[in-house]
């Protein structure tokens, strides 16, 4: 039941079938929605669905707006003091009564606040929105997706060239043909997140009783570094592609572990992995790849340790047979535009893993799967 304040002639009399198949084809029905929005009994949740299709529906103008409140910086500028739209205009460029139209926004979306006396303050989810790491990064990468997204049919179709295909040129490449100036953009923005993925995967997983820990597609070294603060006397090789590797190094001496990490360069794609470690992780690497591609670096993972080692697989999972909004909406749709990786389901990736010769696949629940979901094995003894 849907309040959107249709009317109208009601549908041909609805062919026979099952009961759930009558059911929908009433719900789909104008007339009955007209009738619902305003019956006592139904009135609440038509309503409720009402607003919940409408928000589906003007989507695409709430990411906007969220855009031009990051673009301009009235977070940041709302959270040193609260201010009128007159105050702010001069500073962002833009005329106050449109400036005015943003800020209504920005409250209706729930990252701002307006007060009595006419200003406009910072609200709770907004002063969220600029405490997790790398979201504006990512909220800024936006435009690039959107673009590739302009025409969703013909994306679906494989009518387009995406922009975001381009962008992660690393994908396709084997080791050393990479773009050192592509893999710096894409190594900052995955570190500005991958802070968060970390310590969702470590409050997840522990990693007591192991020696050697190597984090293979590891980047810059983000998952390496809160792996040591959180374990003092665990030992780590990273292995990533040369051109990420420069900023590896100054991570990890800025974090002060780099004594205790090996950084190895190589492509997973062409180049043994490193032996000497008794656990291998693989956070936010296996989305990137086609299957072939999956089914190889698991293979060579399985070679890499010794027996009883231990492999944990971290980052955003399709819901499989549950489907949920970051894994079946956006993160399915980000890596069909990368063209090369797609979002699977945890149950898909332990199958995987059953298939490359692990054992005791596990998937312990994240807290907060939207940032990251995990599945862990090990090779028998």
């Amino acid at each position: 039941m849907t309040d959107l304040g249709h009317s109208g002639p009601a549908p041909a009399a609805a062919p026979a079938g099952g009961l759930a198949a009558r059911l929908l084809r009433l719900v789909a029905s104008p007339r009955f929605q007209s009738w619902a929005s305003r019956f006592p009994l139904t009135r609440g949740v038509a309503r409720r669905e009402g607003e919940e299709l409408f928000d589906l529906v003007a989507g695409f103008v709430h990411s906007q707006a969220l855009m031009a409140l990051v673009e301009l910086r009235l977070l940041h500028m709302l959270l040193d003091a609260p201010a009128r739209p007159a105050a702010l205009a001069g500073r962002v460029d833009v005329a106050p009564e449109r400036l005015s139209v943003l800020l209504q926004a920005g409250v209706a979306l729930g990252l701002l606040k307006l007060r009595r006396d006419g200003r406009y303050a910072l609200a709770r989810k907004g002063a969220a929105l600029l405490g997790v790491p790398g979201l504006e990064a990512m909220i800024r990468h936006h435009d690039v997706l959107y673009r590739d997204l302009a025409d969703p049919v013909a994306f679906l179709r494989g009518e387009t060239e995406p922009e975001l295909a381009g962008f992660w040129p690393y994908v396709f490449g084997a080791g050393g043909a990479e773009d050192p100036g592509i893999a710096a953009r894409y190594s900052e923005l995955m570190a500005d997140s991958q802070g968060l993925v970390a310590e969702e995967t470590l409050r997840t997983v522990s990693l007591a009783g192991i020696r050697h820990l190597m984090d293979v597609g590891g980047g810059t070294g983000a998952f390496v570094a809160a792996a040591a603060r959180a374990n003092p006397k665990l030992s780590m090789t990273l292995f990533d592609l040369p051109a990420v590797v420069p900023g590896a190094r100054a991570r990890l001496q800025k974090a002060g572990c780099l004594d205790r990490v090996t950084i190895a360069a190589g492509s997973f794609r062409d180049d043994p992995l490193p032996r000497g470690a008794d656990a291998i992780s693989l956070v936010r690497v296996l989305y990137d790849h086609a299957d072939q591609t999956v089914a190889d670096l698991l293979s060579a993972v399985h070679g890499a340790l010794p027996p009883g080692g231990r492999l944990i697989v971290s980052e955003p999972m399709s819901g499989g047979d549950r489907p949920h909004r970051p894994g079946d909406v956006y993160f399915a749709f980000y890596c069909m535009a990368m063209r090369t990786g797609r979002a699977r389901s945890a149950a898909e990736i332990a199958g995987l893993l059953k298939a490359a010769g692990f054992v005791d696949v596990a998937i312990p629940a994240t807290h907060r799967p939207f940032v990251t979901s995990v599945v862990t094995a090990r090779k028998l003894s």
